[in-house]
């Protein structure tokens, strides 16, 4: 059987330790450079030392993003840059520009290097071309089919990796102009405006004064609005191809959104090695990938291309189905109490769900709450105001029921599923 690789979001040091923990054998991240998420916290090259260091001690691999458009003036300071990534144990760079590849090859020459999907890679002989340049891995464009992607496997010997889960721009692939056009802000080198999500109009040549909507809804009309790609129920199907990785998108989300969505993909794949003759996709993964931040779910180019039905022409939104609370920071054995940093206001009597690094989702109900002083408090408000400073560094809270199984280095996210904050 195909060994295949859950490769997971890291936006920070954070979301990388959550998603290793939940399941993922990778995590791809960005430095403070050169990588295309200008927004999200990145990476310094401390840090990226420590999520080596973190993912090596679980036998685990980080591979860091350098797959910026560079220009001219971006290209002094790479060298330096891409010797500190080898020196703190990174396990791959993945690169889209030809010569930022070069380079590296002369001045990380023993480093592995993985064409990024910004390459636009959607065919065999493209994908051998760069397997020639001494590419151990393929991260193919998200415009292809199943039958394109089996195509591309059988025709190399480098490994693919594919996407799987997660928002896509218009472009799909990314090398899209419409950022940089309308803000200047540059979407091949990281600064992304999003303007495909922006609400859109026709103008006709001799009424440039007017407005016309592309379609009629009062919510206005989103033209390029894509909806979120799930790949889920194909897991097979990209096994038995010879994929070798798949990925989820996600620098710039939550880590609530890395946990829910690592955990859920973590057991359909052991669940699919395990018995592929019997294996079918459980109701209860596809609850968990609705309740995360998201858009409606497609399947992209991967059965057919896409249609009118690919968009989502009433709003540019997320939708989901509940609300994260908070991260459980420590347990106390001898008093059976943990600590939980709050994201979200809790009260007393609500009942939660707990998700597990081991994918298991319970429910519980609060009591017994206090704030860090020991002081009892029916509830918690957020945002906070400035006289509850104290609860900043978290709030306790008990079981009804001793959890004696509670990994303390593992913390648990908690998800409220009843009361006053469903969405």
């Amino acid at each position: 059987m195909n060994q295949i690789e859950l490769l997971a979001p890291a936006g920070s040091l954070d979301k990388c330790k959550m998603a290793l923990r939940y399941g993922a054998d990778a995590v791809y991240l960005g430095g403070k450079a050169f990588g295309l998420r200008a927004f999200a916290a990145n990476f310094s090259m401390e840090e990226i030392r420590e999520a080596c260091t973190f993912a090596h001690n679980l036998d685990k691999k980080v591979y860091v993003t350098v797959n910026v458009v560079p220009h001219n003036g971006d290209l002094p300071q790479l060298p330096s840059y891409l010797k500190d990534l080898e020196d703190a144990g990174v396990d791959a760079l993945l690169v889209s520009d030809l010569g930022v590849w070069m380079m590296a090859r002369k001045i990380v020459p023993n480093l592995a290097l993985h064409v990024s999907t910004q390459a636009n890679v959607t065919n065999y002989e493209a994908a051998k071309a760069w397997e020639a340049l001494g590419a151990e891995r393929v991260v193919l464009a998200r415009e292809l089919s199943l039958g394109e992607i089996s195509e591309i496997v059988r025709n190399i010997h480098a490994e693919v990796e594919v996407f799987v889960h997660g928002a896509m721009c218009i472009s799909y692939s990314g090398r899209c102009l419409l950022s940089n056009y309308f803000t200047g802000r540059d979407s091949n080198r990281g600064a992304c405006a999003q303007v495909c999500r922006w609400e859109f109009s026709l103008k006709e040549k001799n009424r440039p004064d007017e407005a016309f909507d592309i379609a009629e809804d009062e919510q206005g009309t989103y033209i390029m609005n894509s909806k979120d790609l799930c790949l889920l129920d194909h897991l097979p199907d990209l096994i038995k191809s010879g994929v070798k990785s798949l990925k989820i998108e996600g620098r710039m989300k939550s880590v609530h959104y890395v946990a829910t969505v690592v955990s859920v993909y973590r057991k359909a794949i052991d669940a699919y090695l395990r018995d592929p003759e019997h294996f079918s996709v459980l109701p209860e993964w596809q609850e968990e990938l609705l309740k995360i931040s998201h858009r409606p779910y497609t399947t992209g180019f991967f059965e057919h291309r896409p249609e009118a039905d690919g968009q989502v022409y009433t709003t540019s939104s997320y939708e989901q189905t509940a609300d994260f609370v908070g991260l459980v920071n420590d347990y106390d054995a001898a008093s059976g109490r943990v600590t939980l940093e709050q994201r979200n206001n809790v009260k007393e009597g609500e009942t939660l769900e707990i998700l597990t690094p081991g994918g298991t989702v319970f429910p519980w109900t609060l009591s017994d709450m206090e704030d860090e002083t020991g002081t009892p408090i029916a509830g918690t408000l957020f945002p906070r105001k400035a006289p509850q400073k104290s609860l900043e560094k978290g709030f306790s809270i008990k079981f009804r029921m001793i959890l004696y199984t509670f990994p303390k280095i593992f913390p648990f996210q908690y998800r409220q599923i009843a009361g006053n904050m469903l969405i």
